[in-house]
């Protein structure tokens, strides 16, 4: 952060007189900052791609496979170089010349549906393909961030702690989950723990999320269902000790997501595999609360039954240990569920442009 004040300072000054020299210093600084966003017309990646247009950086590569989804929204407004395929981002790296170098990949590209059962596609694209981006980063000295994903801590039980060490003990619920784990133990096992950073998202939810069907956060959900109904249908617990509503979990707010994100980028000396929660638990009945509220109407909560096929992969309770990150020196700001909520429902889900 001190080294971006700086620069900035420099270019100002120079702009006022020099300005020949500002745009020749211009150039040489943001030439050391092309970067790499797969999944970039995704949700948490256009967020990601949206963060560093604000700091200036527009030397992008957006990486996805956008077929007939209605995620190239997300791309509007924003600024970058070049789009690729994902298929085509290997290929083009290699041929890239040296002075054109690649300063950081931020692979944020992945199947996120928690429900998909093929699991020889989430082993193809969510662990295989993430190796092969890992291998080519660590061999040509590339930053490399890439999205782990709380799914891999299962029902709980061995808590919800980032040690490096009880990563191998964790037990996913579903197919999703184990992808996750498995590029995480991969990580392990060839020891790059050191040169990589993996990031455990909890519950992310906000702007950008749209095309996302049903993994679309209970947020939006909810939303579209007042409006439809004045009523939201949550869940019933199949679970001793949870009361209809109770259930648990971390909702993170995707603003809050991509300032750590932002900061990962920067701070290249920071590695390893973390938690990127609020690390404080919040109940579905809290979420919905908050959105009546947004929307300034009574809460109107139903309970429904939860389908069979999901009862034996239901977390009931999930809460990032944020610990290992905060002791990084990464600056950790959690927007509270409330106010995430109020930003999200009033400044984009009732905006005409709802994309951040």
């Amino acid at each position: 952060m001190l080294f971006e004040f700086f620069i900035k300072k420099v270019l100002s000054s120079l702009d006022k007189k020099y300005y020949f020299l500002s745009n020749a210093f211009k150039k040489l600084y943001w030439r050391i900052k092309m970067i790499v966003v797969t999944g970039g017309a995704g949700f948490i990646g256009s967020a990601v791609i949206s963060r560093l247009n604000r700091a200036g950086i527009k030397d992008i590569i957006v990486v996805d496979s956008l077929k007939s989804t209605e995620k190239w929204k997300n791309l509007v407004g924003k600024q970058y170089s070049l789009y690729l395929d994902k298929s085509e981002l290997l290929n083009y790296l290699s041929d890239l010349p040296v002075e054109q170098k690649v300063d950081c990949i931020i692979h944020m590209g992945a199947c996120s549906s928690t429900t998909e059962k093929d699991a020889d596609y989430l082993m193809m694209n969510n662990y295989r393909y993430s190796i092969s981006l890992a291998e080519y980063a660590v061999k040509n000295k590339i930053r490399f961030i890439y999205a782990s994903s709380a799914a891999t801590y299962g029902d709980g039980t061995e808590g919800f702690s980032d040690e490096l060490n009880k990563i191998k003990l964790l037990k996913p619920l579903n197919m999703y989950g184990y992808s996750k784990q498995m590029m995480d133990e991969w990580v392990l096992h060839n020891n790059l723990q050191n040169q990589v950073v993996g990031i455990k998202f909890f519950n992310v939810f906000g702007p950008n999320e749209y095309h996302k069907g049903d993994m679309r956060s209970v947020i939006y959900k909810s939303y579209y269902q007042i409006l439809a109904e004045g009523t939201i249908k949550l869940f019933k617990s199949y679970k001793d000790g949870y009361a209809d509503g109770e259930q648990k979990r971390d909702f993170v707010y995707v603003k809050d997501c991509i300032e750590i994100i932002y900061q990962l980028v920067q701070n290249t000396q920071i590695n390893g595999i973390y938690n990127l929660g609020t690390g404080k638990a919040r109940t579905w009945k809290d979420l919905a609360i908050a959105v009546f509220k947004a929307m300034n109407r009574e809460p109107n909560i139903e309970f429904v039954e939860m389908p069979e096929y999901l009862r034996e992969k239901y977390q009931y309770y999930t809460q990032a240990d944020m610990h290992n990150l905060s002791e990084t020196g990464i600056e950790l700001k959690s927007t509270n569920l409330e106010d995430a909520v109020k930003d999200y429902v009033q400044n984009y889900l009732m905006k005409e442009d709802a994309h951040l």
